[in-house]
């Protein structure tokens, strides 16, 4: 908020361009991801699925978004950031649009694929352009709206969807739709992602210095251990934050998947559906305001093992004690928690390994959390196919308490460590945004 009251007129377009920037985490996660878990008590009665075959869903999207992941990066050296985004955004609208059109299993589990990977391009993308706009305003605050928009995402699928009950295809489709406008109004801010002369000129004149320092260098570098190790990954001196990153990964996503499931076995009327989903989605967009300050200034990991703790606490809540308020709080929590670890272990990562392997041990982590989301939802399934619902809410907490025990006693190995002056400049700068 500081920053948003000492902007000059620049640094408030910027975050302009941020706000219709953030309909991209709105349409890849908030509808193409989460609202499903709106729509899957209506298709579990109407298609006859198990809750496996449901869960199953989740795990397709889920694998989707994997293998976007791995690719995004080669699209856009062929595309640029801007155009990877932008097809993003329309491929998702239409994998939305696919599954309004049919009631075929494998049709559905391709459609949730198709809008996991284009998913996982837009917000890769999205999150570059958005990192370019805080450059040009001097704040973070781009970077913050454009995390935010998943919350909106959310808060629009829960005032939409639960109405529409049973009638799936028109809810497909009107997410189809919502995500087709969103591309739309978000076309022209993603021209941010695409380089200024000024900046293109600028990079190629960086490069040009550093090649030929890297020749005349290159002996010195031979015999220099630390250059050999440009672009490693550091998995194993993190195996304690990589282990309780794939807990997480594995149980936070049954909650969201299975809440409207576990409402609507216990006959939750509409009101408290649609009351639960927005506070959920709001909380969504409070959440790094509550979380950048701790994820910053509190030591080791702290930030990571408190925000595991309440998330599991909060899963625990609903399955405790159903009553409305009870679940209302519970969603507030989980809302207020589950984007939060993500940045606290991207925070850890920064701080723990060199500058130059951050790109390398970030895609591993991205790998292991798009593992554990894949495989949680459909093993959480075949356990509540034997049980009930509850055992859904169940797994997240019990899976996010586990991660938290382990993000307490993790302590990443020297190995690891970043030099002293890269861990200043990060500390620094995450105080500042």
């Amino acid at each position: 908020m500081p920053d948003l009251l000492v902007m000059g007129p620049p640094a408030r377009r910027q975050t302009r361009q941020a706000v219709l920037l953030a309909l991209g985490t709105a349409s890849a996660l908030g509808l193409a991801r989460f609202a499903y878990g709106l729509l899957l008590p209506a298709m579990r009665d109407e298609l006859h699925w198990s809750l496996a075959e449901a869960g199953a869903m989740s795990t397709g999207n889920g694998l989707g978004y994997l293998l976007g992941a791995l690719v995004t990066a080669v699209v856009v050296r062929r595309l640029g950031t801007a155009a990877t985004f932008r097809w993003g955004m329309v491929l998702t609208a239409l994998s939305l649009a696919v599954t309004a059109t049919s009631d075929a299993y494998p049709v559905l589990l391709a459609a949730r694929a198709g809008a996991g990977a284009a998913g996982a391009a837009v917000f890769i993308t999205g999150g570059v352009i958005a990192s370019r706009l805080a450059a040009r305003a001097g704040s973070g605050t781009p970077i913050t709206v454009y995390f935010a928009g998943t919350g909106l995402g959310i808060v629009l699928g829960g005032l939409g969807i639960p109405p529409l009950g049973d009638r799936l295809h028109l809810a497909w489709a009107g997410l189809g739709v919502a995500a087709g406008l969103a591309a739309l109004l978000s076309w022209g801010p993603a021209r941010a992602g695409d380089e200024p002369e000024t900046d293109r000129k600028a990079r190629a004149g960086k490069e040009a210095r550093a090649d030929q320092k890297a020749r005349a260098g290159q002996k010195a570098q031979a015999r220099e251990p630390r250059a050999a190790t440009a672009g490693q990954v550091h998995v194993r001196p993190l195996w304690g934050i990589a282990l309780a990153y794939l807990l997480f990964a594995t149980g936070y996503i049954t909650y969201i998947t299975f809440l409207s499931a576990y409402l609507a076995d216990r006959h939750a009327p509409l009101g408290q559906v649609v009351l639960t989903w927005t506070a959920l989605g709001l909380a969504v967009i409070a959440a790094p305001a509550l979380w950048s300050r701790p994820t910053a200034a509190w030591p080791g990991t702290r930030a990571l093992a408190v925000l595991l703790g309440l998330l599991s606490s909060g899963a625990a809540l609903a399955m405790a004690a159903p009553a409305p308020p009870v679940v209302l709080a519970s969603a507030i929590v989980y809302g207020a928690t589950f984007m939060g670890v993500p940045a606290a272990v991207t925070a850890l990562i920064k701080a723990n390994t060199p500058s130059a392997d951050w790109t390398a041990t970030l895609a591993a982590f991205t790998t292991i959390f798009a593992a554990g989301q894949t495989a949680g939802p459909w093993l959480a399934g075949l356990v509540a196919d034997h049980t009930s619902t509850a055992a859904t809410l169940a797994w997240t907490a019990i899976l996010c308490a586990a991660a938290a025990v382990v993000a307490a006693f993790a302590a990443p190995s020297r190995r690891a460590g970043a030099d002293p002056a890269e861990k200043t400049r990060d500390a620094e700068a995450s105080t500042r945004q």
